[in-house]
């Protein structure tokens, strides 16, 4: 359903997402990486922090789930982005980072610990990893889309499922589009 949304709209969620200001959200993940840190954009959309960090010196991958999105993410950012999903992701101890910026949210909430394990495998051991979801305790879907939401408590919990990652730090922020009101939790975590 939600690759579907993506497969159809994707020109327009480029548009709407390519332009958007994010460096205040970059800021406290590249705090946490070394000079050259091989970094995953897990769910990359339009390509637009895949491509911020390929500028900032670092060597990045990238995959999405649609293939046009991964079309338009190839064209924007210059890298080779993959199509594939969070299950298709099979490294071992590879990234020092990991970027799920508004990715993981779409996967159903009962699938989440599964992708989350094997993101957590393709982490290095110290690597920092930020994930964002929409404010909330409901999963849902909206046009077309799905939405697992969270709040501190229940991506606390969530987190604590997983063997070797903490969360390092947790903050929510208003949506950085200009015609969007909505609250979204974000967090660094880190594998021990």
């Amino acid at each position: 359903m939600t690759i579907n949304y993506y497969q159809n709209h994707a020109q327009r969620f480029f548009a709407d997402t390519i332009n958007v200001d994010m460096a205040s959200l970059y800021a406290p993940f590249i705090a946490h990486l070394p000079p050259g840190a091989r970094v995953l954009d897990a769910g990359c959309g339009s390509g637009r922090d895949a491509r911020a960090f390929a500028e900032m010196g670092y060597q990045v991958e990238a995959f999405d789930a649609s293939s046009e999105m991964v079309r338009l993410a190839t064209q924007h950012s210059g890298l080779a982005v993959k199509q594939m999903t969070f299950s298709d992701v099979d490294a071992t101890d590879r990234y020092d980072g990991i970027w799920c910026c508004a990715s993981l949210l779409h996967v159903e909430t009962h699938a989440l610990p599964q992708a989350m394990r094997t993101l957590a495998q393709a982490l290095k051991p110290g690597g920092i990893w930020y994930v964002s979801f929409k404010y909330g305790e409901q999963e849902r879907e909206k046009e077309g889309r799905h939405f697992s939401d969270f709040t501190e408590s229940t991506l606390t919990a969530l987190v604590n499922g997983l063997a070797n990652v903490q969360v390092a730090s947790m903050w929510t922020t208003q949506d950085k589009r200009p015609d969007r009101d909505e609250t979204w939790l974000n967090a660094l975590l880190r594998k021990v």
